[in-house]
């Protein structure tokens, strides 16, 4: 089965806050996500064309373990965590499986 994925954007508008939100994600909510996905990969990402723009993107090993994720408790309190910390970050979500890998 192919792996699944978990994309997170987030739209941080105030430009003054992005390096703590950076942070905190860095040493605070990927940490978390991971552990509490079960996940080994995470990527995080910020555009170069919109400076405001970031992306979270957690791997799961299939759609089984993303759906199971996804209906679970984790996911709630991480979210609950989010809410808490950044009320003012409006996020979207996505989910993806792999349709294929290229590597030279």
């Amino acid at each position: 089965m192919p792996s699944a994925f978990f994309v997170v954007r987030a739209t941080v508008t105030d430009p003054g806050k992005r390096a703590a939100f950076d942070q905190w994600y860095e040493t605070e909510h990927v940490p978390a996500a991971v552990k509490a996905f079960g996940v080994s990969k995470a990527w995080r990402f910020w555009s170069l064309d919109d400076p405001s723009l970031h992306q979270a993107m957690y791997q799961f090993d299939d759609e089984v373990a993303l759906d199971t994720m996804l209906k679970g408790d984790a996911l709630r309190q991480l979210v609950a965590d989010f809410n808490r910390d950044w009320p003012d970050v409006k996020r979207t979500r996505e989910t993806l499986v792999l349709a294929q890998e290229f590597a030279k």
